[in-house]
């Protein structure tokens, strides 16, 4: 068995991987471990590492430093592949509001710190090792190891040691903020559902289809692309019933007379515009529409062309060419009007209306494979990661501060992957990725990264609990976490009004914690925590990213 020992012991390749997938395998399983049916999810893996490394079973320094960093680009490249679609949209109305709550959280976090970095003396790589765990924030944490080994040349252990310490009471805490915030409002869950319901009734966004009498004189015997230039509002006509009572698919040279009848899709917020332009609205059922004898249908047909990446409806003229009607376009679980200037993306799904050979036609300009959509585009993957570092290492001055600033191998690709995510379609670069391969090349990254962070820290762990007053961080760190979450839920509640559900996931998405949100989700029964969630994420996260960093280098 000495060949055994030699393998777990020896360093080497080997070993090294051993190692490292063994911490990851223990992390793994232990993460199906709940308490109060809450989990530590994957941080289990640096909890792992850390029993590892006090154990001794550790491995090359250089070997560690690689896989860490290596691990963490990873794992911040994939989140900004995720959130970059939605984090400009995320300012827009409504989302403005959310943005600006979660800020003063991130802001206020950030201040405590400073005042216990003050008040305690305790160095601020340690206070922001606490931070990031009270916030369980992992990019922060990464953000910071690496400022301080830019800027001093060698790590500091306490900075994941802090994070360790912090981390469990932070998830608790994250929750227990949300709970407390309820009792102090003694909201009523079902109350607050049906006053939500209420409110949507009345929701300008939402997209809805009518139907429409035509009985404007100005717009008889034109072009629907022509009469569409005349009102300044979205919206798809789909179908069109002639004086005779023939139904035809609506196309952009279908031309309108007195008395059709048109199907109309738009958003609620332009019905009566539409409306009082167009004619009078009547009912006219579902059935009354279906055209049987041309065998029309609508069917969704996915954009999985490269040639299409980046291209207008207008440039395709998919209603000229093959006598079909886009209706709407659902671009990461949201749907859209379909709107001639609106450029499509690999990934989009668009609901089409049309004969079963029209429909065919189009889907085989689109592409409409979900074999090419399961198909990794590498290329876009690794030259973001290579611009990425590559913005990560140009430095740059700040005033106030004597050494340049870095955006750091966290920060760079970052950035990169969010605005690749968003702008690559306009420059023809598919950054596409499936939901399933971004998750595994973040939960990669994640678990490689944690994995190193706990064999870094574990020999001096226990250690600092017991004799160097690291059992006082789990107190910085619970005040780190509760203060901002309470000041901003009651002022979000009392002041702006917020609903429950949405304050949920605002407090959750605040702190990018998944077991939050897991929380949030059941306790509501609904997705609006994750609606809310996934507006304040984007920014939440780039700004715990940098904040991280701000905090090493100026402190």
């Amino acid at each position: 068995m000495e060949w055994l020992k030699t393998l777990f012991t020896n360093e080497s390749v080997a070993q090294s991987v051993v190692i490292l997938a063994a911490v990851i395998s223990v992390g793994i399983l232990l993460s199906k471990i709940k308490i109060a049916n809450i989990s530590f999810g994957i941080t289990w893996i640096l909890f792992a590492g850390i029993a590892f490394s006090h154990f001794g079973l550790k491995i090359n320094s250089q070997m560690l430093h690689f896989v860490k960093e290596f691990g963490l680009i990873l794992f911040v490249y994939s989140i900004g592949l995720q959130v970059g679609p939605g984090f400009f949209s995320s300012f827009k109305k409504g989302g403005i509001k959310l943005n600006l709550l979660a800020t003063s959280i991130v802001l206020l976090g950030v201040i405590t710190t400073v005042i216990l970095h003050f008040i305690t003396a305790l160095p601020i790589s340690t206070m922001v090792g606490i931070l990031s765990g009270a916030i369980t924030n992992t990019p922060g944490l990464g953000a910071a190891q690496q400022t301080y080994l830019d800027v001093n040349g060698v790590g500091d252990p306490s900075i994941a040691m802090g994070y360790a310490v912090a981390y469990p009471l932070g998830v608790l805490g994250i929750i227990t903020s949300i709970v407390l915030v309820r009792s102090i409002f003694k909201i009523n869950l079902k109350k607050e559902l049906e006053k939500i319901e209420e409110q949507n009734r009345e929701n300008p966004n939402e997209t809805i289809k009518l139907s429409i009498y035509i009985n404007n004189p100005s717009i008889y015997g034109k072009k629907i692309e022509n009469i569409k230039k005349l009102l300044d509002r979205s919206f798809v006509i789909s179908r069109v019933k002639k004086s005779n009572g023939e139904i035809t698919i609506a196309g952009a040279g279908t031309v309108l007379d007195k008395g059709f009848v048109v199907l109309v899709i738009l958003q609620k917020k332009d019905r009566d515009s539409v409306v009082a332009f167009l004619g009078n609205e009547i009912v006219v059922s579902d059935n009354e529409w279906n055209i049987d004898d041309l065998k029309v249908m609508p069917k969704r047909v996915m954009v999985t062309k490269d040639q299409v990446n980046g291209k207008s409806l207008s440039d395709l003229k998919l209603g000229r060419a093959f006598g079909i009607t886009v209706t709407r376009i659902n671009r990461a679980g949201v749907d859209l009007v379909a709107k001639p200037d609106l450029k499509l993306q690999i990934g989009d799904r668009l609901t089409v209306i049309g004969t079963e050979d029209s429909i065919e036609a189009a889907a085989r300009l689109l592409g409409n494979s979900m074999h090419r959509l399961r198909e990794p585009n590498l290329a876009a993957i690794f030259l973001g990661i290579v611009i990425g570092i590559i913005l990560g290492s140009i430095p740059f001055f700040i005033p106030g501060i004597p050494q340049p600033v870095k955006l750091g191998l966290a920060g760079g690709p970052l950035i990169i992957a969010i605005l690749m995510s968003r702008f690559g379609p306009k420059f023809k670069l598919v950054t596409y990725t499936t939901m399933s391969a971004n998750l595994m090349l973040r939960e990669v990254g994640i678990s490689l990264f944690l994995a190193c962070v706990g064999l870094d820290a574990g020999g001096s762990f226990v250690d600092t609990i017991i004799n160097r007053g690291g059992a006082v961080w789990i107190l910085y760190g619970a005040i780190i976490t509760l203060f901002p979450l309470l000041i901003v839920g009651i002022i979000s509640r009392w002041y702006f009004k917020l609903n429950y559900f949405t304050l949920m996931g605002l407090m959750a998405g605040s702190t990018t914690d998944p077991p939050a949100l897991a929380y949030s989700n059941s306790a509501a029964g609904n997705d609006l925590p994750a609606v809310s969630y996934a507006t304040v994420y984007p920014l939440t996260m780039f700004l715990r990213v940098l904040t991280a960093q701000l905090l090493i280098l100026f402190f």
